[in-house]
This record gives structure tokens, sequence and C-alpha cells, in this order.
């Protein structure tokens, strides 16, 4: 009973975030100085204002309708899964948001994981070894002040530009054809290296940082004192740091996601990798109302299910959260 009590709890909280994101992720385009119609009668170049033209695709995009009921219109399409249609794509957003999202997972979700993992374990290293700590922290302090896009960039000039090793620009080849062959597959792999490693170098840092002093924490704490007084094997208590030491790493998880998507996207913007990132910045500069508010409703989904699951996870691995929703 107390489990579902915190589920209900977190669920509720999280639906509430979900409406204030999404409503300002609807508002805040519409905020913006400048009318998306003309901005695309000066891409056609049609050539002067044309006042009947403009007052035709407004109402064609329902955009000559009061701010009010296009909200309510955004709501009810919203709830029929219409996202509305691009006025730079001319498509329907949800299409273009399909094509786009796998580039997304397929740079994200490895880079997410690994990063995390290997982090955790070069930071255990680091809180257990002195000597290996000394030499490898300015390093993790490097990488962890860097931003991605400026670790991208130097990706792009050293490794692809003057090195020439590797591929900087869209997810494959423009003049191949996509497909399961071999060729097709090393040739998006090639494409794919860059941007998976310059989330997934920076990443590392802070999270070898966070477990090195969580570790260092932990083995000074007076259960490990206890079991080392008991005659504890050097394994046992390294084991029982880890798994406290790795909790908060879990929080830190969910706290970040939000900063690796915003990374991730301004990682795809320097690769010009065909993901949200790259919808993004040209929904922007054209004030693609409907594509923005797609793209970003996908960020604020990702970002807040990645952190509900987070919270649910952590109820099961750390006792504490346990105790307290079943005492409750």
């Amino acid at each position: 009973m107390g489990f579902k009590k915190y589920l209900a709890r977190k669920t509720g909280v999280y639906l509430i975030t979900f409406l204030f994101a999404v409503t300002l992720n609807w508002l805040l385009p519409r905020l913006m100085p400048g009318n998306p119609i003309e901005g695309m009668m000066a891409q056609a170049g049609t050539g002067g204002v044309n006042e009947a033209l403009i007052e035709f695709y407004e109402k064609l995009y329902g955009l000559d309708q009061p701010l009010w009921k296009q909200f309510v219109n955004f709501w009810s399409s919203l709830f029929h899964g219409d996202l509305g249609y691009s006025i730079l794509y001319r498509a329907p957003v949800t299409d273009i948001i399909r094509h786009a999202l796998p580039y997304d997972i397929v740079v994200l979700l490895p880079a997410i994981a690994l990063s995390w993992l290997v982090g955790n374990w070069l930071g255990a290293i680091a809180g257990k070894n002195k000597r290996y700590d000394r030499y490898t922290m300015p390093i993790f302090y490097f990488l962890a002040s860097m931003p991605y896009f400026w670790f991208a960039m130097l990706l792009v000039y050293f490794v692809g530009v003057e090195l020439g090793w590797l591929p900087y620009q869209g997810a494959y080849d423009p003049s191949t054809v996509p497909s399961f062959s071999a060729g097709f597959v090393l040739d998006f792999l090639k494409h794919w290296i860059l941007p998976f490693l310059s989330l997934f170098v920076v990443m590392i840092g802070s999270w070898a940082i966070g477990m090195r002093n969580m570790i260092i924490y932990e083995l000074e704490a007076d259960y490990v004192r206890y079991l080392e007084a008991l005659g504890g094997s050097e394994k046992l208590l390294t084991k029982h740091a880890y798994r406290n030491a790795i909790l908060p790493q879990v929080t830190g998880l969910a706290l970040q996601l939000g900063l690796m998507v915003a990374g991730a996207i301004a990682t795809e913007i320097v690769f010009n990798y065909p993901g949200i990132g790259v919808l993004i910045m040209n929904a922007a500069l054209s004030q693609d109302y409907f594509l923005l508010q797609g793209a970003f409703l996908m960020v604020v989904i990702s970002v807040l299910l990645a952190n509900f699951l987070i919270d649910i996870i952590y109820a099961f691995i750390d006792p504490r959260v346990r105790a307290s929703y079943t005492e409750g």
C-alpha cells in the first residue's frame, strides 16, 4: 500500500510538471518577435508583402485565431497525436520527429549508459588508489569542465579536418541510400563515432569525480571501520562502500539528464547530425511554431520519463526510500 502512495505521488508531481512545461513550450515561440508566415514567404522569394497571401496562410495554420483558442486547439490535437504541420518542411511534425528521433537514440543512449558505467568504475578506482587518483583527477576535472559543443568542435577540427580520419557532417554519406547493407552500416558508424565521443568523453569526467568523492566518504564511514575491525576483507569493504556510493550517482543521473539532452542538441548542431537538435535550430531560425513545440515536446517527455523511471528504480535499490513509504 505504501509503494502505491509513493507511485501515485510521483506520478502526480510529474504530470503537473509535464502540463506546466508543455504550456511554456507552446507559449514561448509565440512570444518571439516576427511572423513565421512572413519569414516563410521571404524564404520562398515571393517579392514584397502580400497581405492576401499572409492572411490565407495564417488561416491555413490557425494563426489567425486568438491565443486562447490556439492553445485549446493545441491540447485537443495533442491528445489525438497530432503535433501540427511544419511551416518550414511542409510535412506533418509527427513524421519529421519520427524520422529524427532514432538518430538521437543511437547517440544518446550509448553515450549516457557507457559514460555512467565507465565513469563510476574509474572514479571508484581513484577513490581507493591515491597514486592513480593523483594523476587522473586533473584529467577528470578538465573533462567535466568542457562544454559539449566546444569538445565537439575540437573533434571536428583535429580528427575530421586536420587528420581526416572520420567524417564530421551528417549521419551518412549523402551519395549513399540508407539500407541494411554492410557498406551503409559501416558508413553510418563512421559518422556516428565523433558525435558519440563528444558526449561520452565529457560525461565521464563528472561521473568519475562524483564516484571518487563518494567512495572516499564511504570508506571513512563508521560501518566500514566496524567491518574492518571485525576482520572483513578489503573486497568486502569495497563492495559495501561501492553499493552505498552508487546511490547518489543514480540520483545524479536523473538530475543530469536535462543537461545531457541539451548537450546532445549542441553536439548535433556542430556535426549537423539529423536529430532533434538540428530540428530545433532550424525551427527557431524560421519561427516554425509547430515544429519547435513538437521537438521540445520530445525533449520534455524524454527527460521527465527518464527521471520518473529512475525515481522508481531508486525506490527499489535504496532501503531507506523503501522504509519511508512502507512505514507511511
